[in-house]
C-alpha cells in the first residue's frame, strides 16, 4: 500500500469523515482512520503497452457470497453433519478412542445419506426442481474441508456395500455436492438452501434426521464399540455441557447463515430424554440395517454384572450384594449374550436398557433381603445396630436404617444442586436466531442488551468469579473408607439379613411383594400385593434415588424391574414345578 499515491483522492470518508486514503493490494482506496473500503479505483495508465486506456484492478475474492451478505450456500445436512463431527470430537476429549469418530460414526454417517438418498447414490435426492453443480476447486464452502475424517473415503465396513453403488462410483463422486446457486435459488426463509423444503419434507420410511437423532447416532457408535458410556451417561454428559447438544448450531462456521426455518431444525428448548433417544437408537438402527453388533459378553462394561458394581459402589451399598446380584442374572438369564445383544436387522428389533436393567436388578435384591414394606427393614436394622453395639471389632452388619439416612442426606443435597443448576441455565445462546435475515439487527441488539443486563446482575449479586466447568466422571456419589463425615457401607456384611441352610444361604425374609398385581394373580396369590399409590416409603425412597441417578422417569424403572420379577419368578415357577413332577412320578 502506498499513502503518496493516495494523496490525490480528496474526498470524505462517509463512514468518519476523515480525508486520510491509502490504496489495497487491488487499487481500491480504503480509510486509514476507520479501514473503509470505497468502490472507487485508483485509475492507472500504461502508455508502453496499452495507450490511452484506464485500467482497473479487480477484487478476486476465494470465496463466493451472496450480494445481501447471507454467507455460504449450504444444505440442511451439512449442519446435522457438523453437530456429529462436534460431538465425535466431545467423546474423544472424553477419553474414547479416534476409531468411534474416523471409523464407526463415520461410516453410519455415510449410510445414512445413502440410505435417505442424500448422498452416495446415483440419483440423490437434494431440492426440488434444483440442479446443483459440483464445486471441484471449492470444498471449502462448507465445514467438511475442516473435519476430513468424517466423510473422507475411506474403506467401508462390507455392511455398507450391499445395494450401494461400486467403489469406482463413490471414489468418482464427491461426498455431498455443494451447489453454487443464484440468488434467486436461495431460500430467503431459511439460511440454508432446503430449510423450508426440509422442514416440510415427510417421506414414509424415511428417518427424518433432527438433533436427538445425533445423541442416537452417538449411542449407536458407542454401543458398536463397547466403550464404557451408557444411554444415561451419555444424557448425563450432555446436560453438564461436555457434549454439544442445546444451541450446538452457535459454534457453526461464521459464514452458515441459520435464520428463519433453521430456527425449528436446529433450536432445541428441552433436555433430551432417555426414552425418547432410546427409542430414536432402535429405530435408526433399524433404517440403517445394520448387522449384528458385537457380543456384550461377560468382561464387558455394559454386561449387567460390571454395571451392577458400579451401581453398588455408587450407592454404598455392601459389596456382598454384588454375589446376589450375579446370582439373579443367572437364574433371569439376562446374561446371556443373545439376550444382551443388539441386532438391528432382526424381526423384534430391540436393545437392552442397560444401565436401567442393572439398577433393576439391584432393586429385585433389595426386595428379597428387607421386602422394603416400611417393617421389616426396620426391624433387622435394630437387630444389626445392636450387634454392632456389642461386637465392634468385627464386621459391622449392614444397617439399613442408618444406610438410609445418609444416602437420603446425599440424594437431598445432590438433587438440590441439580435443580439450582437447571434453574440457572441459560437457555438463550450467543449466536441469536432470528426468523429473517430483515430481522439480525434487532436480534443482535437484543441479545447485546440481556448480555450487558446478566453481566450488571451477576456483579450485584455475587462478585467473587465463577468456577470453571467440572471435569466429567461417572460417578456422581463417591464414598471412601477415609470419609470420616459419612460411613461407608462397602465392607459392611450381610449376616443380619442371610441365614445357613446346609452349604447355601437364604433371606431371612421369606415373603415377597410383586411390583405387578397382574402377574402376582398368576403366580403366587399368597403374597400381599400393593397398588402403586401405596409402595412403601422405602421402596419410593430407593425408586427415586436410582430414577436421580440415570435421569429416567420413576415409572420407567418400575416397569423394567417388574420385568425382573417376571423373569426372575417364571424361573422359580418353573424349577417348582419340575420338582413337584418329579415327586409324583416317584410316587407311581
Amino acid at each position: 500500500m502506498d499513502l503518496e499515491e493516495a494523496e490525490e483522492f480528496k474526498e470524505r470518508c462517509s463512514q468518519c469523515a476523515a480525508v486520510s486514503w491509502g490504496l489495497t493490494d487491488e487499487g481500491k482506496y480504503y480509510c486509514t482512520s476507520c479501514h473503509n473500503v470505497t468502490e472507487r479505483s485508483q485509475e492507472v495508465i500504461n502508455t508502453d503497452l496499452i495507450p490511452n486506456t484506464q485500467i482497473k484492478t479487480l477484487n478476486r475474492g476465494l470465496k463466493k457470497k451472496n450480494n445481501s451478505e447471507k454467507g455460504w450456500d449450504w444444505y440442511v445436512c451439512e449442519g446435522f453433519q457438523n453437530i456429529l463431527c462436534q460431538q465425535a470430537e466431545a467423546l474423544k476429549n472424553l477419553g474414547i478412542g479416534p476409531e468411534l469418530k474416523n471409523d464407526v460414526l463415520h461410516n453410519f454417517w455415510k449410510r445414512y445419506l445413502q440410505k435417505s438418498k442424500q448422498a452416495y447414490c446415483k440419483n440423490p435426492v437434494y431440492t426440488t426442481g434444483r440442479k446443483p453443480t459440483v464445486l471441484e476447486d471449492n470444498l471449502s464452502h462448507s465445514d467438511w474441508a475442516s473435519e476430513p475424517e468424517l466423510l473422507s473415503d475411506v474403506s467401508c465396513p462390507p455392511f455398507l456395500e450391499s445395494g450401494a453403488e461400486s467403489q469406482s462410483d463413490i471414489h468418482a463422486r464427491k461426498p455431498f455436492p455443494i451447489s453454487k446457486a443464484s440468488q434467486s435459488e436461495t431460500s430467503v426463509c431459511s439460511g440454508s438452501l432446503d430449510g423450508v423444503e426440509y422442514s416440510q419434507r415427510k417421506e414414509k420410511g424415511i428417518v427424518k434426521m433432527t438433533v436427538p437423532q445425533t445423541l442416537a447416532f452417538c449411542y449407536l457408535s458407542l454401543l458398536w464399540q463397547r466403550e464404557a458410556i451408557t444411554l444415561s451417561d451419555l444424557l448425563r454428559f450432555v446436560e453438564e455441557d461436555h457434549i454439544p447438544y442445546i444451541n450446538a448450531f452457535q459454534h457453526f462456521p461464521e459464514q452458515m447463515k441459520l435464520y428463519g426455518r433453521d430456527r425449528g431444525i436446529f433450536g432445541i428448548e428441552s433436555w433430551p430424554d432417555y426414552e425418547d433417544i432410546y427409542k430414536k437408537t432402535i429405530e435408526v438402527g433399524t433404517f440403517l440395517d445394520l448387522p449384528r453388533f458385537p457380543d456384550i459378553t461377560e468382561d464387558c462394561y455394559l454386561h449387567p454384572n460390571i454395571l451392577c458394581m458400579k451401581y453398588l459402589m455408587e450407592v454404598n451399598l455392601p459389596d456382598e450384594m454384588h454375589n446376589l446380584t450375579c446370582h439373579v442374572v443367572k437364574m433371569t438369564g439376562m446374561g446371556e449374550v443373545d439376550f444382551l445383544t443388539f441386532d438391528p436387522i432382526a424381526k423384534m428389533a430391540k436393545t437392552v436398557k442397560y444401565d436401567v436393567q442393572a439398577v433393576a436388578i439391584i432393586v429385585v435384591v433389595l426386595k428379597l433381603l428387607f421386602l422394603l414394606d416400611d417393617n421389616l427393614e426396620w426391624s433387622l436394622s435394630n437387630l444389626a445396630e445392636k450387634h454392632n453395639e456389642k461386637n465392634k471389632k468385627d464386621k459391622p452388619w449392614f444397617d439399613f436404617r442408618k444406610w438410609y439416612q445418609i444416602m437420603k442426606k446425599a440424594f437431598d443435597e445432590k438433587k438440590q444442586k441439580w435443580e439450582e443448576a437447571r434453574a440457572k441455565y441459560l437457555w438463550k445462546s450467543e449466536k441469536p436466531l432470528y426468523y429473517s435475515f430483515v430481522d439480525k439487527p434487532v436480534a443482535y441488539k437484543k441479545r447485546e442488551m440481556v448480555v450487558n443486563l446478566q453481566k450488571q446482575f451477576s456483579t450485584l449479586v455475587d462478585s467473587t468469579a465463577t468456577a470453571g466447568k467440572k471435569s466429567p466422571s461417572s460417578f456422581q456419589f463417591n464414598w471412601t473408607e477415609e470419609d470420616t463425615d459419612r460411613t461407608c457401607f462397602h465392607g459392611h456384611s450381610l449376616q443380619g439379613v442371610l441365614k445357613e441352610k446346609g452349604q447355601s444361604l437364604l433371606t431371612k425374609n421369606s415373603l415377597y411383594w410383586l411390583s405387578t398385581q397382574k402377574f402376582c394373580r398368576c403366580y403366587c396369590t399368597h403374597v400381599t400385593t400393593y397398588e402403586e399409590s401405596n409402595y412403601s416409603l422405602s421402596y419410593q425412597f430407593i425408586l427415586n434415588l436410582f430414577s436421580f441417578l440415570l435421569r429416567i422417569k420413576t415409572s420407567l424403572l418400575h416397569e423394567e424391574v417388574s420385568l425382573v420379577e417376571k423373569k426372575l419368578f417364571e424361573k422359580k415357577y418353573s424349577v417348582t414345578k419340575k420338582k413337584s413332577r418329579s415327586k409324583k412320578a416317584r410316587r407311581h
